[in-house]
């Protein structure tokens, strides 16, 4: 007896492959795509016609192929009636975006906290924010007070945490510059939708890193460099590893937690109980000179470092230097197409980078080997909110992850639920 689930999820895989192929190669035609993903061409037809209606895939001019025959019409992403929502839960304050298919940014708001330890406090008004941004979508002109295009169909919510997440159940295991343990964000994010446009909406996390190197990935104009490792710089250093279309987390979403890599032996302390962590030479906190990580203190390293000033600028070269090394280690460790550098560390410039270049090609031309491509993120500052709305694309076109998550969870919480009748 057929299973009607089963149809259902294999229309929708397919339907979700033909939109990954047209985002990852723009301007195919629909026999073209019927060739390329081995299905037959009334089955792409068929879809292809849901999927514009729909508000995922625009029609551009035909085009002339010198054959007998129906011209072949090339298809693309529509970046007019869909939209993603992405949120950056950072450190000193928050982000919030709304982008369009392609990752173009339609709105940005930045949050304050009221107070950066309380996370209860911080992710409600990071949730407030995100329904705004979702009414506005919702309207229909910018006269409105809409946005351009409008209106919009939100497809679902993510965020970026900065520590270790547990995506499956939608837990923030621990944030260590935040302070956070352990912190329910699904929750909590979903008990402040009830009753808003985002309530019935998918709702993604992850760790910072790793939304920033989808960005990367499902965005950039290299989206196909595969591996691609995206390495975040700030108070603290983590990385986000994607090899062959998938995002390595972990058993327990610690993947790429490379702050925790030891990179000197008997080095300075760490936050985590280890000596010699990137996190402690490298990152940002390492480089304050005793002072409590925030924007100022930042801001005050940054312009210590542009006025020359002997003493940071050494430092802050030997930091670029032990780059150089993590580099080198995440080459060795993943051979990636590239390796992409993001994060507030690059406002320190060339004083740092250019330490870490000379270091890696110093270890490549020993190797005799060409190093990856090293670049710095396209996205700037908004690269961890922008990779939290490409969060929401990577998962709402990849159905059977996100069932793995689904039932991973389920799992999980029937451990919980075991361990919690043995305990009693």
């Amino acid at each position: 007896m057929p299973v009607t689930g089963d149809q259902q999820l294999l229309k929708q895989l397919n339907r979700m492959a033909l939109v990954r192929q047209v985002g990852s190669q723009p301007g195919l035609s629909r026999a073209a795509l019927a060739d390329v993903l081995q299905l037959t061409k009334s089955t792409v037809s068929m879809l292809v016609r849901e999927l514009m209606d729909e508000g995922w895939l625009l029609e551009s001019e035909l085009l002339v192929t010198g054959e007998v025959g129906r011209r072949a019409t090339p298809l693309h992403l529509d970046p007019r009636r869909l939209a993603l929502l992405g949120a950056d839960v950072g450190v000193d304050e928050a982000r919030v975006v709304a982008v369009d298919l392609l990752g173009k940014v339609l709105d940005t708001r930045i949050v304050s906290y009221d107070d950066a330890t309380d996370p209860a406090s911080c992710l409600r008004l990071v949730a407030l924010a995100l329904v705004r941004l979702a009414k506005r979508l919702d309207r229909p002109a910018a006269a409105d007070g809409g946005i351009d295009g409008g209106p919009r169909r939100v497809l679902g919510v993510g965020m970026g945490l900065h520590g270790a997440v547990d995506e499956a159940l939608g837990v923030l295991r621990h944030a260590p510059h935040l302070g956070w343990r352990n912190v329910d964000v699904a929750a909590q994010v979903g008990a402040h939708f009830a009753g808003s446009p985002l309530a019935e909406l998918p709702l993604y996390m992850q760790n910072e890193a790793n939304v920033a190197a989808l960005g990367e990935f499902e965005f950039a104009d290299q989206a196909s460099a595969d591996p691609l490792i995206y390495l975040s710089i700030g108070y603290g250093v983590g990385a986000g590893v994607l090899v062959n279309d998938r995002l390595l987390t972990g058993l327990r979403g610690f993947g790429g937690e490379v702050g925790h890599a030891v990179l000197q032996a008997d080095g300075p302390p760490c936050s985590c109980g280890r000596r010699g962590c990137a996190d402690a030479l490298i990152g940002l906190a390492a480089l304050l000179q005793g002072e409590r990580p925030s924007h100022p203190a930042l801001e005050r390293l940054f312009a210590r470092v542009a006025d020359g000033e002997s003493g940071t600028c050494a430092a802050v070269d030997a930091a670029g230097r032990q780059l150089g090394i993590l580099l080198n280690n995440l080459w060795a460790g993943f051979d990636p197409m590239a390796i992409v550098i993001g994060g507030p560390a690059l406002q320190l410039g060339s004083a740092f980078t250019a330490p870490a270049r000379r270091v890696l090609a110093d270890y490549a031309d020993a190797a005799l080997l060409a190093p990856p491509a090293i670049r710095t993120s396209h996205f700037g500052a908004q690269a961890v909110a922008i990779g939290a709305a490409a969060l929401v694309r990577y998962r709402v076109t990849r159905p059977l992850d996100v069932q793995s998550m689904e039932r991973s969870a389920g799992r999980r919480d029937m451990a919980g639920a075991l361990h919690g009748m043995m305990g009693a």
